[in-house]
């Protein structure tokens, strides 16, 4: 196994309040309607930030905006976009390129959990293609916006990713299918690419650098949404007995997408009882995250499945 070494920081007990002055910055955050990603969102508009929210639903985009506008000093946008769709990908991304020329933090916020088997509009397993390979082609079209500004891209992950494997031989779960592992797979999907991404960024010179997050186990509409059945009824207690609040489970977010203490190739989030809540630092990577050959290989197979042509080093 080739593994990349991720040195450690002196980052403790990170927080908002460390944030610099955002004015004139923009960043893009997806699914920053609510949850982590209006948190983050609220949090970054307080400094001073220029804002693009892309999400699927456009009258929660437009009342989220109305809510930012209170907080925020800087500008505060809107695009519709649908992460298990193609087409809408593609229209999102010219829409926030028409508004701006450089992306300070692309934030890939937005996701699913644990959902039934289901498909997107363009057939892929839904957590594994709204996840992943929705942020993947997302960050494709962008990346020249983001590397105007020699900026950050923010890949959202979780401490699942520990449980995660990608299933090369079956990564649309069509020969098996458990909510729970495709979710698992989708966030170590995540953490890999922001972790290649970096990688590749660094080999071609690029001014742009990538960094993962988590949020620990925050209390978001995640679990109510996607979760069926027996999950559903195990996350009410849990959540009200272990989640932290929304706002704190952003505080990760925010660091790797503005912090000047983040550092590039890094993993940030809680890292209090087991990693769910607690003090903002680098976070723990699973070894099979590492995995440089797997990670090109999931590169590779994610362009491939998408027809695109993304940073390769054929």
């Amino acid at each position: 196994m080739n593994e990349q070494q991720i040195s450690q920081t002196t980052i403790e007990n990170w927080r908002e309040d460390r944030l610099p002055n955002l004015s004139g910055k923009c960043f893009v955050i997806t699914g920053g309607n609510s949850g982590i990603g209006f948190q983050a969102a609220q949090m970054l508009g307080r400094r001073g930030a220029n804002l693009i929210l892309a999400c699927r639903s456009a009258q929660k985009a437009t009342s989220a905006r109305m809510n930012l506008e209170a907080s925020s000093t800087g500008t505060v946008n809107v695009v519709t976009l649908d992460l298990a769709d193609r087409s809408s990908i593609y229209r999102a991304s010219d829409g926030v390129r028409a508004m701006t020329k450089q992306i300070d933090g692309l934030i890939n916020n937005a996701g699913i959990m644990q959902t039934p088997h289901r498909l997107t509009a363009d057939g892929f397993e839904l957590q594994f293609g709204t996840n992943h390979l929705g942020h993947f082609l997302w960050t494709s079209l962008l990346l020249d916006r983001v590397e105007a500004a020699g900026g950050r891209v923010v890949q959202v992950s979780s401490i699942a990713h520990r449980l995660g494997r990608i299933h090369f031989d079956d990564l649309m779960g069509e020969k098996t299918y458990s909510s729970s592992k495709a979710y698992a797979q989708s966030k170590l999907a995540n953490l890999m690419f922001a972790l290649e991404l970096d990688r590749r960024l660094a080999k071609a010179q690029s001014p742009a650098i990538a960094l993962a997050c988590h949020p620990g186990y925050s209390n978001t509409n995640l679990q109510s949404t996607g979760p069926t059945g027996i999950l559903n009824l195990i996350y009410k207690p849990l959540n009200a007995l272990i989640a932290q609040p929304s706002a704190l489970g952003a505080v990760p977010t925010v660091l790797a997408a503005a912090g000047t203490e983040a550092q590039r190739g890094h993993y940030y989030g809680p890292t209090g009882f087991y990693d769910m809540r607690g003090p903002v630092s680098q976070s723990y990577i699973a070894p099979h995250a590492l995995d440089q050959e797997q990670s090109a290989r999931l590169w590779a197979e994610s362009e491939r499945l998408l027809g695109i042509s993304f940073l390769s080093q054929d």
